[in-house]
């Protein structure tokens, strides 16, 4: 496998992890200001 491939293997990889952590934060962010909870339901 040549560089230029792994390279590109491992900027998808980046950019994968980067969207879903990017969504979660904005699902924290928006349910702090709503008093909602993260991941649905009571925890209590």
């Amino acid at each position: 496998m040549s560089l230029g491939k792994k390279r590109m293997i491992a900027l998808l990889i980046i950019i994968a992890a980067g969207a879903v952590l990017g969504r979660l934060a904005v699902r924290a962010a928006l349910n702090l200001l709503l008093g909602g909870t993260l991941f649905g339901g009571n925890f209590l």
